[in-house]
């Protein structure tokens, strides 16, 4: 067995030896912290809360943007929406901005299989209608065949017929082909596990497995809807739209407006509210969806244990942003608030974050049904609570694996192929964390085609991109900027200020009271001046490329 010595650039100089890794990364579709693991006291959670307890857990990582695609292209490429100028679906990096290295890419150049099932890029015009194939994957990616009926009328309703509803737990066996697309993509990462685990020494692989869930519609198997009973479920803690709110930071959540359920409650346009009845089911639909993309991620790890790779490969688990369950009166992602962008990010790393025994191997993934009465408990020997970013994945999953991390990008990147705008979080592993570190900022944008909320406000097309919403969030504080945009030039003005939000989070952890107007922000701009993340922003302001 091959080792490499990876020595940890840190105060006390760490030496890990562990065996040349594969990688297993798992994302899952707009899933907030909603995980045992996170401290959600009621969610049913336990598969990935087994992982967790082996891994490095990061409680604080957001999003560079609350949406699919754009949040997708800048953690594969570890560069900025700013710098990928992917603030929609509707362009290629590659052709819009720059011939970006991803990071499936960089590990196929260092002789890598790799190979992608689901959900992983985000699909269409933002990946070339091809998934960057062949430039991040060595063979064809995968795409379950049952989600085709995704977004066809698929939900009975109480007269027996079918509609495209945002509530849509169903029967599996009477779905086309008996089956649903997580099932399937499961099943196919399975089928990969196990031929990987049988070629022995075939040289190694990086395997992507993308779930749909818990993205809408919830088309999942009624039986998950069980382990949440109505009467179990509250509200959001904050579920009125903040009196201090700026209207262009107000998401009016459209996409669950067009669907059918929904618009038969006949809700105001654009602040609801949506009747609390309905809500309650919401929530425990998105509950259900998280449980069931629990199991699927039993399945993959157990298929690891069982293939005699679990001591030998890295796994990485993460989502493209997280998602509004009522908290200030909205729904969805599309905003800068913490539910829409922290993320669940964790690393397993053998020899690193858990020690296998290699002489007498055993099983490390244990599956475990969540339907039992699992005692599994989250155990947080392994936590980061400083703040990260999804930009950070693509340079620390690879110097975790053995390979040279890509270099700081320089402050204008559009002709550098391969560079990284986030940082290498390896120094963080194999050492306790003293505190707090005020340096550590994410850094997320989210576009607005007007000051008002209107009917393309979560989803503006580039060219109706008018304001832009830019937002650090510290240990401390969430500050955000609301900026005019223009979407020709690609620049934000600094100088021409929409609106402003700022939450101190000791005193309002979930962000619903504004103190914007009544601060001093030259404490706040003097604070953040010298950040790299702004140092980028001012740099691509002041450039003059163009895609």
């Amino acid at each position: 067995m091959r080792f490499t010595c990876v020595q940890y650039v840190c105060p006390s100089m760490y030496c890990f030896l562990f065996p040349a890794k594969n990688v297993l990364f798992i994302m899952a579709d707009d899933l907030r912290t909603t995980l045992g693991c996170y401290g959600d006291p009621l969610v049913k959670t336990p598969n990935i809360d087994q992982l967790a307890s082996k891994s490095q857990v990061f409680l604080n990582a957001f999003a560079q943007q609350a949406v699919c695609g754009p949040s997708r292209t800048s953690m594969l490429t570890s560069r900025r929406p700013d710098t990928t100028r992917l603030y929609d679906f509707y362009s290629y990096w590659r052709v819009a901005a720059g011939n970006y290295t991803t990071l499936p890419q960089y590990f196929k150049s260092q002789g890598y299989t790799t190979m992608s099932v689901g959900k992983v890029f985000h699909p269409g015009i933002a990946s070339n209608y091809t998934d960057d194939y062949p430039y991040s994957w060595s063979v064809p990616p995968y795409h379950p065949p049952s989600f085709r009926y995704e977004k066809e009328k698929m939900c009975k309703g109480a007269g027996g017929g079918l509609h495209a509803n945002l509530l849509c737990a169903v029967d599996v066996a009477e779905q086309p082909g008996g089956t649903l697309p997580d099932l399937e993509s499961a099943a196919e990462a399975v089928r990969l596990l196990r031929g990987l685990g049988d070629d022995g020494d075939d040289g190694p692989f990086f395997l992507a497995v993308g779930f749909h869930k818990p993205h809408i519609p919830f088309r999942i198997p009624q039986e998950y809807l069980s382990l949440y009973p109505l009467d179990q479920m509250s509200l959001a803690p904050d579920p009125e739209v903040p009196e201090g709110l700026p209207s262009v930071a107000y998401n009016p959540w459209m996409d669950l407006r067009l669907r059918e359920d929904v618009m038969a409650l006949n809700t105001s346009f654009p602040y609801g509210p949506i009747p609390k009845d309905f809500q309650l089911r919401i929530r425990q639909h998105y509950y259900a969806a998280v449980s069931y993309l629990d199991a699927q991620v039993g399945r993959l790890l157990t298929a690891l244990d069982d293939s005699r790779l679990a001591d030998d490969t890295m796994v990485v688990f993460s989502s493209d942003h997280g998602w509004s369950l009522g908290e200030h009166g909205e729904w969805a992602k599309y905003s800068n608030f913490d539910v829409a962008t922290q993320v669940p990010l964790m690393f397993y790393v053998p020899g690193v974050t858990f020690f296998p025994d290699w002489l007498q191997p055993g099983t490390i993934f244990p599956f475990v049904d969540v339907f039992g009465r699992s005692e599994h408990r989250f155990k947080a020997g392994h936590v980061v609570r400083n703040v990260v970013e999804l930009v950070d994945v693509f340079p620390t999953v690879s110097y975790m694996a053995g390979l040279d991390a890509p270099e700081p990008c320089p402050l204008v990147s559009f002709k550098e192929e391969l560079c990284t705008e986030g940082d290498n979080l390896a120094y963080t592993f194999g050492r306790l964390e003293r505190g707090k570190d005020d340096e550590d900022i994410a850094f997320s944008q989210y576009p607005r085609p007007a000051d008002v909320p209107q009917v393309n406000s979560d989803l503006p097309l580039l060219a109706n991109i008018k304001v832009m919403g830019y937002s650090l969030r510290s240990w401390d504080y969430r500050y955000t900027l609301w900026l005019g945009f223009d979407p020709n030039t690609f620049k934000a003005n600094v100088t021409d200020v929409h609106a402003g939000e700022l939450y101190m989070l000791a005193d309002d952890p979930l962000q619903d009271h504004n103190l914007y107007r009544r601060s001093d922000h030259r404490h706040m701009l003097r604070k953040t001046s010298g950040l790299r993340q702004l140092l980028y922003l001012t740099a691509g302001m002041k450039s003059h490329l163009k895609p």
